[in-house]
């Protein structure tokens, strides 16, 4: 058949070039799907490497937390950041330091209080809670004295609030119960605000912030031994009916930690000699670790693991207090004496 008058003729240039076309099309789809294939490849890969090393992370995790009993990691991040910020409060201005304590100091009550009325104890939260708080502004600025007096008078008003809760006939109940009620109501009192705000009372002195910081330093550096000693080396119970995870492995790492630490605050930070480091390092260890040892009594007693859930990792608020509590009044004490 002639071809089409009104088509330009096909030359055989344009053929070549149109099969070239064609080839060069082929080729750059063959390209693309060998790129698309790889990427997929390498994408799965880099998945499964993703899932096995998440697998690997989630397993040592396990393992950690089952030699600790707490989420390590969780832990060591919340720790930081209540470091942080007693950290900044206790350098930059004095008076946050008092805002944080209020804050720990406050909660700990709270939950504390919980755990007991979930035990069986009608321990008034908020009254609690309120008599906390009075102790810090109290410590800060009224002093020794007034630190004591509004110790007391917290005293006082929780008991007296649980008294007058007898007035409603859905609250009460026979004379034996009412005195734990009000027992357990005093020993909040003592144990937390009274104790704790010797913290409070210690940084409000002239140069106390470094005492301050320096035995929270003490505390944190002897729990880090501790653990690490206790993790890698710990064969040996301490307290097993009390503590089952506290070996003296752990204890001899916290008072090896405990008198470097105490050496080089002494030196660097609160300006006194050497050996006063043994002594403060000493002191220090000992209160942390009978505060550790007593809140692991009351959680025996109380049947209970952690006294609340609100820190993740570690539990409660008196999970991270219960070594400064009485390491406050101990740090308070030593600074009367050699400051």
């Amino acid at each position: 058949m002639p071809d089409d008058p009104e088509q330009p003729p096909v030359t055989g240039a344009k053929r070549r070039w149109s099969f070239r076309r064609a080839d060069l099309e082929a080729r750059a789809e063959e390209t693309r799907a060998e790129i698309q294939a790889q990427v997929k490849a390498t994408r799965a890969e880099l998945k499964a490497q993703m899932e096995a090393t998440r697998a690997q992370i989630d397993q040592a995790n396990e393992k950690i937390e089952a030699r600790t009993g707490r989420n390590l990691p969780l832990a060591i991040l919340i720790g930081l950041a209540l470091g942080f910020a007693m950290l900044f409060s206790l350098i930059v201005v004095k008076e946050l330091f008092m805002i944080v304590a209020a804050f720990l100091i406050g909660f700990t009550a709270f939950e504390l209080a919980s755990a007991l009325r979930a035990s069986g104890r009608r321990v008034p939260r908020w009254p609690t809670v309120i008599a906390a708080l009075a102790t810090v502004p109290a410590a800060f600025y009224l002093g020794d004295g007034g630190k004591w007096l509004v110790s007391l008078a917290g005293i006082a008003f929780v008991v007296a609030w649980r008294v007058a809760e007898l007035a409603n006939p859905r609250l009460r109940a026979g004379a034996r119960e009412v005195w734990h009620d009000l027992a357990a109501g005093t020993f909040i009192q003592i144990y937390i605000p009274f104790l704790a705000s010797f913290a409070v009372l210690l940084a409000s002195k002239p140069g106390g912030e470094w005492w301050t910081l320096a035995f929270l330093i003490l505390v944190i550096s002897t729990d880090t031994g501790a653990y690490a000693t206790g993790l890698t080396l710990g064969r040996h119970p301490m307290a097993p009916r009390i503590s089952p995870k506290k070996t003296w492995e752990g204890f001899g790492g916290s008072v090896a930690a405990a008198f470097i630490a105490g050496i080089l605050l002494s030196i660097f930070m609160i300006h006194e000699p050497w050996w006063f480091g043994f002594v403060f390092g000493g002191v220090i260890v000992a209160t942390a670790t009978i505060g550790d040892l007593t809140e692991s009594l009351i959680k025996r007693d109380l049947g209970i693991k952690d006294i609340s859930t609100w820190l993740p990792g570690h539990g409660g608020f008196l999970d991270r207090m219960d070594s400064i509590v009485l390491s406050a009044a101990a740090a308070y004490i030593l600074f009367l004496l050699f400051a």
